[in-house]
């Protein structure tokens, strides 16, 4: 019976001795009380964690949560190869540890948000400007007035990329930009909010590439990476990383009409196509701004830790205050997503919490973040002062897990207490 109700489910085989694969870095995790939490707190955040490896449908997780600046947890759970639901007992495996690279997915949004903010930040593009101002290119079909803020709040027109186009497309940032071009917009007036999964981030590194004169890459490297001390943060990967590039796996039940066409229309492919994909090196060496950032749990922390502190990290000058303000500035009110078919808040670039509950938990509304294919969770809070990242390699769009994430993010919610008006510091201090 359990054989079955795994093949049912499509779960991993989770290990009975769990202490033989948790990794827990020592040297970087504070004290509770030093950043007012309790031990037991902390625990209860963790055992949340576990709790979800032990649902079978996440090989591995990865976890950073800083407090008040100060690294609470930095851990991880699980294999980052050799326990997928189709591996065996032979299958060679690899323990996942703290530094493991994580491909973000879609949490690659909010960075490459942040990078045209910067841009509008030196004055190189204002956001309310039509794409064609500085790409005429994208004008075709009707998307001439069509902004650079509307496609970084989703509500572009071009959620998904043409129907029956080869996933291969996507590996040439060229020949997607040709179709997104010659695309007819499903609305050019802004008022039709509509999840772009990967589309938005072709046209954003287009417009970026056009008045720099970098390689999206090579920006990021410039202003985020390098002066953040980042060891990975890269679009994709370089080759000789790829050995210990966490492996992601397709985990959970079949899925069925009408998730199965929902994810084929946001993302361009069935269940199955996705997950050739990701696990193709073409997909892992690409540059996919809004798809393909591969960072640590505790990198991705750190650059939401950076914009908590007003867009400065250890003395550095990041970006303005102001940038990280206008990053995060709710466009439109709650509305349903026409491509997730649920409610959600947006600024142009992140995904924001809500109060009296949102996505980041109860009473986040001054949270903001993204997620990435559903089970990577990567945001922070600045009410209760924190940054937290949870990187998983298990991609399952529904399943058993589900309430085990909403736990996750509603135990780091209870034990991280709202700080007071007097005690706030940072973007909105």
């Amino acid at each position: 019976m359990k054989k079955v109700l795994k093949k049912v489910l499509n779960t991993i085989d989770v290990p009975s001795d769990l202490d033989s694969i948790i990794s827990i870095n020592h040297k970087s995790e504070v004290v509770p009380i030093s950043v007012d939490m309790t031990e037991k707190g902390v625990d209860e955040i963790w055992q949340s964690v576990l709790n979800l490896y032990k649902t079978g449908t996440q090989p591995a997780i990865t976890l950073c949560l800083r407090r008040k600046g100060e690294i609470i947890l930095n851990r991880s759970i699980g294999h980052v190869r050799g326990n997928g639901p189709l591996d065996t007992q032979y299958s060679p495996k690899t323990v996942a540890t703290p530094d493991t690279p994580v491909c973000l997915f879609s949490a690659s949004k909010a960075v490459t948000a942040l990078l045209i903010h910067m841009l509008a930040e030196d004055g190189s593009i204002s956001l309310l400007d039509p794409v064609s101002y500085y790409c005429p290119e994208f004008a075709q079909n009707g998307k001439k007035n069509i902004t650079i803020h509307q496609i970084l709040a989703h509500r572009g027109g071009i959620p998904g990329i043409p129907s029956n186009t080869p996933i291969e497309i996507l590996w040439g940032s060229d020949e997607t930009w040709r179709l997104l071009c010659e695309a007819k917009p499903i609305s050019a007036d802004g008022d039709h909010l509509a999840y772009h999964a990967i589309t938005g981030g072709y046209v954003l590194e287009r417009v970026l590439e056009t008045v720099t004169g970098q390689n999206i890459q090579e920006f990021l490297d410039d202003k985020i990476r390098k002066p953040m001390g980042m060891k990975y943060f890269t679009y994709g990967v370089e080759k000789k990383y790829l050995p210990i590039l966490a492996e992601n796996y397709m985990t959970g039940p079949k899925l069925g009409f009408p998730v199965s066409w929902a994810i084929k229309r946001a993302l361009g492919g069935d269940v199955e196509t996705i997950g050739q994909a990701v696990s193709d090196p073409r997909f892992q060496e690409a540059v996919i701004p809004a798809g393909n950032l591969v960072a640590t749990a505790e990198e991705i922390s750190r650059f939401f830790q950076m914009m908590r502190n007003a867009g400065e990290w250890n003395g550095k000058k990041i970006c303005d205050p102001l940038t990280i303000k206008r990053s995060v500035q709710e466009y439109g009110s709650l509305r349903i997503d026409k491509t997730m078919m649920m409610p959600m808040r947006y600024s142009a670039g992140m995904m924001l919490g809500g109060n009296p509950l949102g996505m980041w938990g109860p009473m986040s509304g001054s949270a903001y973040g993204h997620m990435g294919l559903m089970n990577k969770l990567c945001w922070a809070d600045e009410a209760r002062d924190i940054s937290c990242s949870l990187l998983t390699t298990g991609i399952s769009f529904i399943g058993h897990h589900i309430p085990s994430l909403v736990k996750f993010v509603n135990t780091v919610a209870k034990n991280c207490p709202r700080v007071t008006e007097k005690q706030k510091t940072g973007a909105f201090g």
